[in-house]
């Protein structure tokens, strides 16, 4: 069987994919409605090995990158899930306290793309903690079919206080040097947009195609603020010209990036929504953006 390429899948196949990634359709409704698009050659079967990620070939900076000082650790979300797991990387060697990220998940837990960026921030010189929402239910159950399901089953609100609460285990370790900023994706998106709401001491927000907060919330962020959006994201988008009125009118620091020609998700390399010149230039400016806000 020839090996699929992006351009020849439509548009309509990538937006099935939003819809049945962020829960809108069930995993029969997807396949039944990608048979649709198993045209010309293709198979339902070629088709959905094409869009579902793969985290095997994917990985840019393993576990055990000697570069690194990776570790599992768990820390204390009382007012969330309780105790909470999550990978606490920062290079290795080094005897300077770091500046801080929060790396937060999809919605689907901690899974190796997001453990892997998690990595990438490390290895720009932060230390930082990818805390896995799961944790109560026992983390990230291996697929991310099962961890959207497990994900549903717990409170969005609680989940943002497993990540304030991230934010204050860094604050207070030893290799930390207190200045923290927080990355998300999608649900990471918004919890970035909640904590710059939420944490007063938080000094930098980079919220990945992330829900927007209310006016009333967005009148008490204080963070500076860089949202990067994909310009075919149009459940996302929606929100967008409320969030940047309300920004202006409260004057609040941001900057915000659409990157043409993406689709939600572009940042992430395991599938094929993947803009390897999107991803790279909207990493590229978050690295520079928590240098200069986290020093």
């Amino acid at each position: 069987m020839k090996a699929i390429k992006k351009n020849q899948i439509k548009q309509e196949v990538f937006d099935l994919y939003d819809d049945y990634a962020h829960n809108r359709i069930d995993r029969r409704k997807f396949v039944e409605r990608l048979s649709a698009y198993a045209v010309g050659g293709l198979t339902v079967s070629s088709l959905m090995s094409f869009i579902m990620p793969n985290y095997q070939d994917k990985i840019q900076v393993k576990e055990t990158d000697q570069r690194l000082k990776t570790e599992t650790i768990e820390y204390s979300s009382p007012k969330g899930g309780g105790k909470i797991s999550g990978q606490l990387s920062r290079p290795a060697g080094t005897t300077k306290k770091l500046p801080g990220v929060v790396v937060v998940h999809e919605n689907r837990g901690l899974n190796p793309h997001i453990a892997d960026v998690g990595r990438r921030a490390a290895l720009e010189g932060f230390i930082s903690l990818s805390p896995d929402a799961l944790s109560p239910l026992g983390g990230y159950p291996g697929n991310d079919d099962d961890g959207r399901t497990m994900q549903r089953q717990r409170d969005r609100d609680e989940m943002l206080e497993d990540f304030i609460a991230a934010f204050n285990h860094l604050k207070s370790h030893p290799e930390c040097d207190g200045n923290i900023g927080v990355v998300g994706f999608c649900f990471g998106g918004w919890i970035s947009n909640m904590m710059a709401v939420r944490v007063a001491g938080l000094k930098a927000a980079v919220p990945f195609y992330g829900g927007q907060p209310t006016e009333e919330e967005t009148k008490k962020i204080n963070a500076p603020l860089l949202l990067h959006f994909a310009e075919l994201d149009k459940r996302v988008n929606e929100g967008w010209p409320a969030y940047e009125a309300a920004l202006k009118k409260y004057e609040k620091q941001y900057t915000a990036h659409m990157y043409a020609g993406a689709n939600h998700g572009f940042h992430n390399d395991t599938t094929p929504r993947y803009d390897e010149a999107a991803a790279k230039l909207a990493w590229s400016r978050t690295i520079d953006f928590f240098k200069e806000k986290l020093s």
